[in-house]
């Protein structure tokens, strides 16, 4: 029962970070820049163009966040917030790790824990196990793991050479 708990706080507190996460890009919210001010840093790193490219992020955020947060279809929930994730970590690499200087910290972390839970699964406090959809494993985990890399290499393989320069 206390994993099962365990589980449900690091999915309500996933899903709450990406909340904010895709918020900030949306709508300017928790000192975010909307979709105008973020769309010039997407177009700094290539991905042209910029406003779509905003939207299409922030819904795949708030997607993900909305299937962990239930722990409905969390597999894919996990693949769609690696995937996003993956191509804002390499978007932001070259500026280092940590978030202090515009390095890829936040979107590794967010990533790397969406992986886990996939791996984990939502525990018994979801509608996955309400429904008796899925249940965790080594399967579901290296599904979700290679469904999100390989969507984030599409955006990364098209997007335009990253500008130089600070890009906030």
């Amino acid at each position: 029962m206390s994993a099962d708990l365990g589980l449900l706080l690091f999915r309500l507190l996933l899903a709450g970070l990406l909340f904010g996460h895709a918020t900030q890009k949306l709508f300017g919210w928790f000192h975010g820049a909307g979709v105008d001010g973020t769309a010039a840093v997407f177009e700094q790193w290539g991905f042209v163009p910029g406003r779509r490219m905003v939207v299409l992020a922030a819904l795949a955020e708030l997607t993900g966040a909305a299937s962990i947060a239930t722990g409905l279809l969390t597999p894919g929930g996990c693949a769609v917030v690696v995937g996003t994730m993956t191509v804002a970590a390499v978007a932001t690499a070259p500026s280092g790790f940590w978030a202090q200087r515009g390095g890829c910290e936040v979107p590794f972390c967010y990533g790397a824990l969406a992986a886990v839970l996939a791996f984990t699964g939502p525990g018994a406090w979801s509608l996955d196990h309400a429904f008796g959809l899925l249940d965790a494993g080594l399967g579901w985990g290296l599904a979700a793991l290679a469904t999100g890399l390989a969507a984030a290499a599409v955006p990364l393989l098209l997007r335009a050479s990253p500008q130089r320069g600070d890009p906030t």
